[in-house]
């Protein structure tokens, strides 16, 4: 992984990331406040011995003291002098618990030693501090003290008492929530890579490519106004989206010059991945063209044709095919120019024997000849086997793919199903494309689109007046 693909993984699992480190900063929040605060008091002791006659003994005698601290730091924090601390104090706890909350410390060189103590309570804490300080005192002059009685060699003295802390040091608001932000970086984006390693869904043109053997005709991006209103009004219209349209409609147009499709399935290989919307808005774009196209509703499982155009949905395919009505009285005008639809009719409780009959070849064969494009919007091809048999019967097969949604295997078997049934395969489609970092802008514009002249409007009548009378009677919806 080089720094454009890191990058790029930040850009599309920036959520993961983001959601990891809230949690982690909320952790670390929650132990923060759940943490009982502790206060420190501190002490200080000074370790002499007697002073020498001579420089050397003096310098022995320095030496001897710095040597005596390690030993007495330890003693600090010892069995004995908790025992001895606590029952000065009267204090409930046992010599263990006290254990754990003292620590002392003794600075390299020198004779100094430190003694911090930890508790609850910023007044006890001085007080144990303070008695525990005192304790030693005297335990050190017990120990040291010959048996004789005589003076002992070393000695301790309470350099600097404990006072009561003003603040507690623990626990550290700042210092947790430093961790947790640090944590949750770390973590967020180790699981982001993590799931971009076992993300095996379709993402980009190589991968799509290899899979179906074809290549990538379009890349639709994602358009949240699509969810409620499916078609896009290309008048004026020059969005990210509307212009990807175009492009796919220029490019359908260029794949095959000599035998350009006119009647092309699309299809996807599982539910929502952005069929039906494709569908419509490739036949108003070709139609935006000056082509007369019709679009069929072959999902006769789950037809959405009649409630995205605002069609009347009891006629239609299912009725033409079970021989309840005929071709022209099934057929409905949009409100869009040039654009003639064929709901699904009532649902049938035989859709792929309706759709495989003599009757659906003769119905298509009837379109094409009535019409520049017939565009079928059928069901997907691993759910039922209604699409594979539209596609068999069509000039050219379009394969919806919706992105960081399909996976590999799920393209891979529909494409295997349009191979089984010898359909025309004519290239994938990748939907709700995530326009994160897009620098393309198509709001272009001329002067002669922001008020038509008089001419351009009377030719435009013209034009939608002769592909009304090309086209076959219709029932006005």
């Amino acid at each position: 992984m080089n720094l454009n693909d890191f990058l790029k993984l930040l850009r599309v699992r920036w959520l993961t990331i983001c959601v990891t480190v809230v949690v982690a900063v909320l952790g670390a929040g929650l132990v923060t406040l759940a943490t009982t605060p502790l206060y420190q008091a501190s002490t200080r002791l000074f370790v002499s011995t007697a002073a020498g006659s001579s420089l050397a003994e003096t310098y022995q005698g320095n030496r001897f003291s710095q040597e005596r601290v390690v030993s007495y730091a330890q003693l600090l924090t010892g069995r004995t002098l908790a025992e001895r601390t606590i029952d000065k104090l009267g204090l409930d706890m046992d010599a263990s618990e006290l254990q754990e909350h003292v620590t002392a410390s003794a600075r390299p060189d020198t004779v100094l030693i430190s003694v911090q103590v930890l508790d609850e309570s910023p007044v006890r804490a001085r007080d144990i501090a303070n008695a525990l300080s005192d304790e030693f005192v005297t335990l050190v002059r017990e120990l040291e003290t010959p048996e004789d009685g005589s003076r002992p060699d070393s000695r301790v003295v309470v350099e600097e008492r404990a006072s009561i802390p003003e603040s507690p040091v623990a626990p550290k608001p700042l210092r947790n929530i430093s961790v947790g932000l640090t944590l949750g970086l770390v973590l967020g984006i180790g699981i982001a890579v993590l799931r971009e390693m076992m993300d095996n869904t379709v993402k980009d043109r190589t991968t799509i490519e290899e899979i179906t053997g074809h290549g990538l005709i379009g890349s639709i991006p994602l358009d949240k106004e699509r969810r409620t209103h499916a078609a896009i009004c290309f008048d004026n219209d020059n969005s990210t989206i509307a212009e990807s349209f175009r492009k796919l409609r220029t490019n359908l147009q260029f794949l095959s010059v000599d035998n350009p499709p006119r009647v092309i399935v699309v299809t996807s290989s599982m539910p929502s991945e952005g069929k039906s919307t494709t569908a419509i808005n490739l036949a108003l774009a070709l139609a935006e063209a000056d082509h007369n196209v019709v679009i069929v509703d072959g999902d006769l499982r789950r037809p959405t044709l009649h409630k995205n155009l605002e069609l009347i949905s009891s006629v239609g395919l299912s009725t033409v095919l079970s021989g309840r009505a005929a071709l022209s009285e099934a057929l409905q005008k949009t409100r869009f120019p040039n654009v003639t639809a064929l709901t699904a009719g009532t649902v049938p409780p035989n859709p792929s024997e309706l759709l495989a009959s003599e009757a659906a070849k003769n119905l298509l064969a009837e379109l094409r000849e009535s019409f520049d494009y017939v565009i079928v919007d059928s069901t997907p091809l691993l759910a039922v086997t209604d699409a594979a048999v539209l596609a068999a019967g069509a000039d050219a097969v379009l394969l919806m793919a919706r992105y960081s949604k399909t996976r590999q295997d799920q393209l891979s078997h529909a494409v295997g199903n349009l191979e089984d049934v010898g359909a025309p395969l004519l290239g994938t489609v990748l939907t709700i494309v995530p326009s994160r970092g897009s620098s393309y802008s198509y709001n272009y514009g001329y002067y002669a689109e922001e008020k038509p002249s008089r001419f351009s409007r009377r030719r435009s009548t013209r034009s939608t007046t002769a592909s009304a009378a090309a086209s076959p009677p219709t029932k006005e919806s």
